[in-house]
């Protein structure tokens, strides 16, 4: 396998991954969300705080779920590449606040999943 098919294998692998993460937080499904995020994934969500670990992250986005926020949506996604799998940035909406996402990072795991290893974004204000 070359170089090129395989950053294409990841990177498609990673675009799988926020996509699914996207479709459970439309649908509230807070685990669904957690799955998306590697065991001991650090997640900073500004101004809220720093949560690791995934029980963490699904608790924490249960509670955003649990206040009505819903519909997400990303708009100038760029994606970097980096050793072992891509950097996402971009800019969010939802039905009640907007903001960006400063720096996923998606890395392709064994079983051919990318998760995040890490997540740092803001909510930048309401709707």
């Amino acid at each position: 396998m070359t170089n090129a098919t395989a950053d294409n294998i990841t990177l498609i692998a990673c675009k799988k991954g926020i996509s699914a993460w996207q479709t459970a937080f439309n649908n509230s499904d807070a685990k669904g969300c957690a799955a998306q995020y590697q065991e001991h994934c650090v997640m900073t969500a500004r101004p809220f705080g720093v949560f690791e670990g995934r029980q963490a992250i699904q608790d924490f986005w249960q509670g955003i779920m649990d206040q009505g926020f819903k519909d997400v949506d990303y708009t100038q996604v760029t994606w970097e590449a980096e050793d072992e799998g891509y950097i996402l940035t971009s800019h969010w909406t939802m039905n009640n606040a907007f903001g960006v996402v400063h720096r996923e990072r998606w890395v392709l795991e064994a079983d051919g999943q990318a998760r995040l290893a890490s997540d740092d974004f803001e909510v930048q204000g309401e709707r």
